[in-house]
């Protein structure tokens, strides 16, 4: 009998529900345990490369990788979170053609083309992207956020691994990963084939072995960059260059969690290249040890059913979002409505529902009584959603059945509230004065009953009298009276809140 066994029957019998997340390599929903006595979890989110401001598809990466990261808090796990920084050397095409991103960026916005023009454009774009998090309620200072160009030594020391090992080989342009070497390529996927894998490397090179081989270092053209311009890049073994960029995060990760960690992320366009040449150029330079146990990754977003692309003039942003006047949480609360592995499409009519969800799950936080306790039964079922593979949709739906359930008390429902918000992470119990305001403006402020003209309490008690003998049109018809009057009702499981308006 061991420890996993002895592990999975306390879970059965303190009621506590498994924790599954779909893993990508295996293609099945697993069981997610850290072997004893560990409680730290490590994980690695493939992070953005900061040319530009990041846009909402891009950002819903981070939101996942954040619900993720509370999911294994709320299963009383510690989290050791890496989102890297990618401020060189990430090409436009994955399979190592195309312009390289951060030269574009420079070219862009007119500046000279020298390396610490490049940092300092990647700085400014961090710096947004990091702002853009705080507005998402994701606690930065819980994340260590690397940049690539601060580990071109370790990058260079695994490159020079890698050739020691015979596992890497150079060419006239650079050195490049022979996966001829790692018969497993291509396992993330069920790219086994080598069809398949010759699929994801269109263009040919002629300074390949094989055409699924990739860059690990891209020498500079005479005078200037790999991809064109005048920075010449950093000093290595191989002559002046710059790193690739499946080597990047490698590298990152293994300085920053150690040669094996538990949880790597991504979006889905990542499985079929940067993610399987990261798990070979790993394990061959560790000796073949597993790189991540999960790998899990994010859908795509779309908006109004296209893909978002700046050729259809359909990129946003969230300073958009906020420019109209929507909290940015409305945002977050829109991606928790749909599961991670499902393609979610944004329309601002779906926005501003989520918005007005959002902000009643506020108005709860900020005007029902404190004092109560979480309600167990809607606790242990919402845990359960979110234990089974971050089902933050089948989440929700129980949140809002606690909301509705005449049985519990307001102080009950605020406590819940509070409690699932550990996972949603939608701020309710902090301070947030825009959420604050716009809740006023939906709903109104608060008023006690006695407060209200003697007419408008008449009404609200025929109302009352109404519901409780199931006369709904009635009771609608003299709820819609009253908000002609100026209040607002809101019912909750044993009583009513009036706002005004």
């Amino acid at each position: 009998m061991g420890i996993p066994f002895i592990k999975k029957l306390w879970n059965r019998v303190s009621g506590k529900p498994a924790l599954f997340f779909y893993n990508t390599l295996g293609a099945s929903k697993q069981e997610f345990t850290l072997p004893p006595p560990a409680r730290t979890v490590r994980m690695y989110n493939c992070g953005p490369t900061v040319y530009d401001v990041q846009h909402i598809g891009n950002l819903s990466m981070f939101v996942f990788t954040d619900t993720l990261r509370k999911v294994l808090e709320y299963n009383n796990y510690s989290v050791k979170q890496v989102i890297n920084i990618t401020d060189v050397g990430h090409l436009t095409s994955d399979s190592d053609e195309g312009e390289d991103k951060m030269t574009k960026g420079i070219e862009r916005e007119g500046l000279e083309m020298t390396l610490e023009n490049m940092l300092s454009l990647g700085e400014r774009y961090t710096g947004i992207f990091l702002q853009d998090l705080t507005n998402l309620d994701i606690p930065i200072d819980k994340i260590k956020f690397p940049r690539a160009s601060e580990y071109i030594k370790a990058q260079v020391a695994m490159i020079a691994t890698l050739i020691e090992k015979e596992f890497a080989y150079r060419t006239s342009d650079g050195v490049y990963f022979d996966t001829s070497r790692y018969p497993a390529y291509g396992a993330l996927g069920g790219l086994h084939s080598e069809a398949q894998i010759e699929g994801a490397r269109i263009a040919a090179n002629r300074n390949k072995r094989n055409q699924a081989d990739f860059a690990l270092w891209k020498l500079s053209s005479r005078g200037g960059s790999a991809s064109g311009g005048n920075i010449s890049g950093w000093d290595s073994p191989w002559g002046k260059g710059f790193p690739g960029w499946h080597i990047e995060c490698s590298a990152m990760a293994r300085a920053e969690l150690g040669q094996q960690i538990d949880i790597h992320t991504g979006g889905i366009e990542h499985i079929s290249i940067h993610h399987n040449n990261e798990i070979a150029q790993s394990e061959c330079a560790t000796g073949r040890k597993p790189f991540s146990r999960f790998w899990m990754h994010r859908a795509h977003i779309q908006i109004d059913s296209k893909k978002i692309s700046k050729s259809l003039g359909n990129v946003l942003y969230l300073s958009d979002i906020t420019a109209r006047g929507l909290h940015p949480l409305s945002f977050r609360y829109l991606l928790l409505g749909a599961h991670y592995r499902t393609p979610l499409n944004f329309t601002w009519a779906a926005l501003a529902s989520s918005e007005k969800a959002f902000l009643r799950l506020r108005m709860i936080a900020d005007s029902y009584p404190a004092g109560g306790n979480v309600p167990k039964q809607y606790k242990k079922r919402f845990h359960k959603r979110v234990n089974d593979d971050v089902d933050t949709a089948g989440a929700l739906a129980v949140i809002w059945e606690m909301v509705k359930d005449n049985s519990l008390s307001r102080a009950d429902v605020r406590a819940g509230i509070l409690d699932v918000d550990k996972v949603l992470g939608l701020n309710l119990a902090g301070t947030d004065e825009k959420a604050t305001a716009a809740c006023i403006k939906l709903f109104g402020k608060k008023v006690e009953i006695e407060q209200l003209p003697e007419n408008v309490r008449t009404m609200i008690d025929e109302r009352n009298v109404a519901r409780e003998k199931k006369e709904w049109e009635q009771a609608d018809l003299l709820r819609k009276n009253i908000e002609n009057m100026g209040y607002i009702l809101e019912d909750t499981g044993t009583e009513t809140i009036i706002f005004k308006k």
